[in-house]
């Protein structure tokens, strides 16, 4: 390997020991372990989260490893884009994985490679290891690209993070000047699906990070890299998620991870493929009129769940 690693953690031994595994057999020059502390009055999770350090700093090959290991929880949204910051402060570019994240062994060479190549290339912002959708498309190159950034294993350089920002304080001006009516014209679900999403984001109702990575790509530029096949699964699923459901999503289920061998065949233009955008906001993130539907009525279920709550 050439790329160094951030290897995102917290609380969860199993699924880190599994990701650092694949770690340990790539290799890295360079491995970066940032960890969220444990969260009050949570029984064990103190002794959970010092386990979950212990397995992601066990490096036994030539490498120089580094560490932000947080003393309180800061939670998903400044945790993890606070460990990306201090990632890239310290390195041009490099491949992040969060320890829930198993990617297939091909994933390393494939970003070892795209990093390299689009280097200086500011039409493109990063390299993602999932695709969600490859069981429905034919695609004859090794990759293709997309307005999408997926972030279930992915790679950028610091050029492309710069702009990132946690707060979305540009997102009322970008939304006013009709910003998402330019990417995505005459495609109201998915304009409202994103505008509800970055408004939630803006006023604090959702604690998360990569919402603001979407809107940093479809604000300043950049198009993601999206594998043939898919390289990453996501072990996340289960009682102990935060962000995830118990069961694995139909996406994820139907695009097994296999490997991507090369020589990689590079795709003649830098455009994204608009047909495969919206196959993956459709299966994805599941853009549609039931969804819109369900988001007009989020008010008035909490409403009564509220009423409930007060019997």
């Amino acid at each position: 390997m050439r790329s160094p690693i951030l290897f995102l953690v917290f609380n969860r031994p199993d699924t880190t020991a599994k990701v650092f595994e694949r770690i340990r057999a790539a290799k890295p020059p360079r491995l970066y372990v940032a960890a969220d502390g444990p969260r009050k009055g949570r029984t064990g999770e103190l002794e959970a989260c010092q386990q979950v350090r212990d397995i992601a700093t066990q490096v036994d090959w030539p490498c120089e490893l580094k560490m932000l290991f947080q003393k309180r929880n800061l939670g998903c949204k400044i945790g993890v884009s606070t460990g990306i910051s201090w990632f890239f402060e310290q390195e041009p570019e490099g491949i992040i994985l969060e320890d829930d994240v198993l990617p297939d062994p091909s994933f390393f060479d494939y970003c070892d490679e795209l990093l390299e190549k689009y280097r200086f290339d500011e039409r493109v912002g990063m390299i993602s290891g999932s695709n969600l959708i490859s069981s429905q498309i034919d695609c004859g190159e090794s990759y293709f690209f997309s307005k999408i950034p997926l972030i279930w294993g992915w790679a950028a350089w610091r050029r492309s993070w710069q702009p990132y920002d946690v707060t979305l304080k540009n997102w009322p001006a970008w939304d006013r000047s009709g910003g998402l009516q330019k990417l995505f014209p005459n495609k109201p679900l998915v304009i409202s699906y994103w505008r509800d999403a970055f408004n939630r984001v803006f006023d604090g109702k959702l604690n998360t990070w990569d919402y603001q990575l979407m809107f940093t790509r479809w604000s300043n530029g950049g198009l993601t890299i999206i594998p043939k096949n898919n390289l990453t699964d996501n072990l996340g699923y289960g009682a102990n998620a935060t962000h995830t459901s118990q069961h694995k999503p139909a996406c994820l289920i139907d695009s097994p991870v296999l490997e991507l061998k090369p020589p990689f065949t590079h795709p003649e233009q830098i455009q994204a493929n608009d047909a495969r955008d919206f196959l993956i906001f459709k299966h994805v993130h599941e853009v549609n009129l039931m969804g819109f539907i369900r988001r007009q009525l989020r008010p008035l279920k909490k409403l009564m769940m509220s009423a409930s709550s007060q019997k």
